[in-house]
């Protein structure tokens, strides 16, 4: 992954962001406050425009900035989410224009500890995670089998793309979906599913 790439991620992030917006707030509707996918929409308009105005030298400076904005700009629990887990990721990796597939391994493993100690959720609890882990799970699995970089984002996009569908017949035990209880079963969990599109855009460019 070059700076080239990990702004095209993020610009992709934003793209699928905003067309899955209206789902998503749908999503967050049933089992939450309903906000969320205008609370991406405009964390990730801000993160391109920070990009725009003045384009990060490294790898890790384009994530932490992105990370930063996000905690900045969005309301709610998926700013300091998904903001905490971009600025721990990028935190994570070394200080370059490029970065291995072992290097973005460590630095993903460095998001989803940030998204576990701020949210204090473990899979199973119908959030975020319950697409993350699974995704990292499979982008180690490739990147241990040697497999380069569009293949290892492949692998997790699936994954995180298997694991947020299996939200839906969990029961929530932590966030606003929690104060449901059996009442969440049957809605799939708005975190989770638009963590699987940051890595569906992920896997996207890096196909490309």
């Amino acid at each position: 992954m070059d700076v080239a790439l990990a702004c095209a991620w993020l610009r992709a992030t934003a793209g699928a962001v905003t067309a899955e917006a209206d789902r998503l707030t749908r999503l967050d509707a049933a089992i939450g406050d309903g906000d969320h996918g205008v609370n991406l929409t405009r964390g990730f308009a801000a993160v391109i425009s920070g990009l725009d105005g003045t384009p990060p030298a490294t790898v890790a400076e384009v994530l932490v900035k992105a990370g930063s904005t996000l905690i900045s700009k969005v309301g709610g629990a998926s700013g300091p989410l998904y903001g905490s887990a971009l600025r721990a990721l990028g935190k994570a990796l070394p200080s370059g224009t490029t970065v291995t597939p072992e290097e973005l391994l460590t630095g993903l493993h460095a998001g989803l500890d940030a998204v576990r100690a701020l949210g204090g959720a473990a899979p199973g609890d119908k959030t975020i995670v319950d697409a993350y882990a699974p995704a990292l799970e499979a982008f180690a699995a490739a990147v241990a089998a040697g497999s380069g970089l569009a293949q290892a984002t492949a692998a997790a996009a699936r994954a995180a793309e298997e694991g947020a569908a299996a939200t839906t017949a969990m029961t929530a035990r932590k966030g606003r979906a929690s104060y449901l209880g059996e009442r969440s079963v049957g809605h799939q969990d708005p975190g989770a599913t638009s963590t699987a599109l940051i890595f569906r855009a992920l896997a996207g460019v890096a196909e490309g």
